[in-house]
């Protein structure tokens, strides 16, 4: 998946979240073989070059394509597990994955979870007593500066997920032109339950644009979000606030 995943687990019992930690990392590797666009040798690729069929593929690849389908549909076309005409559900693969992590430690007894991959954060119970897990959202204009601490406090999950230029450049994909996404937005940051859908919701909402995202978002059950543009505007979602501190 190309990006460095880090993993807090507190409480459960001691060998049995161990255990869960080793299969949880296993997964995530296992994840970057199968769905890998870099590896010619991957399910995906070779899917996608018509030596597999997807019957053929492990079961997480129906899986994964069927939830990149439905994000397809609520996002009209917004989000695609194409990138220039090719198969590639890259866009939805590490917030699953991420996410599947979290749920097999917690499965496993662990209290309070937290796992990052690559910025993109799910969270799970609670750190300790009277504490909730907090996420800083980098500014994208000010290297070093937060725009924002996103707050875990009354939920038994949350995500929280960014798309944007900032670290990686033009790399998202307008799906109607197959070009960069041109939008007035540097960075969009979704907070939901769950990360394949806040993942998903990130980068949809980037390629549409401010405008539309704003409103698109704010129909989502259960979604927040942050809006900045390059005119270092921000705008969000009406239930942001009360996810802040």
């Amino acid at each position: 998946m190309g990006t460095v995943f880090s993993l807090d687990v507190r409480g459960g019992e001691p060998r049995a979240v161990r255990a869960a930690l080793e299969a949880a990392v296993a997964g995530l590797r296992r994840a970057d073989e199968v769905f890998s666009t870099y590896r010619d040798d991957s399910q995906i690729s070779r899917l996608a070059r018509g030596e597999l069929t997807a019957g053929e593929c492990d079961p997480e690849v129906a899986e994964v394509l069927a939830l990149a389908a439905e994000a397809e549909r609520v996002s009209d076309g917004w989000f695609s597990p194409r990138y220039r005409g090719r198969l590639d559900p890259t866009g939805i693969v590490k917030g699953w994955a991420t996410e599947r992590a979290a749920l097999t430690l917690a499965a496993a007894g662990a209290t309070g979870v937290s796992v990052n991959g690559g910025g993109d954060v799910q969270l799970l119970g609670t750190p300790g007593a009277q504490r909730p897990w907090r996420v800083g959202v980098s500014d994208p204009l000010r290297p070093g500066g937060l725009a924002a601490v996103v707050s875990a406090a009354g939920a038994d999950e949350l995500a929280v997920a960014t798309s944007g230029t900032a670290e990686r450049g033009d790399h998202i994909v307008d799906p109607r032109t197959g070009r960069s996404a041109v939008t007035d937005l540097i960075a969009v940051t979704v907070v939901a339950p769950r990360l394949t859908w806040a993942d998903c919701w990130a980068t949809a909402a980037f390629a549409m644009g401010s405008r539309q995202a704003l409103g698109w978002l704010e129909s989502l059950p259960d979604v927040e979000a942050l809006l900045i543009t390059a005119g270092d505007e921000v705008r969000c979602t009406g239930g942001l606030a009360a996810r802040l501190g």
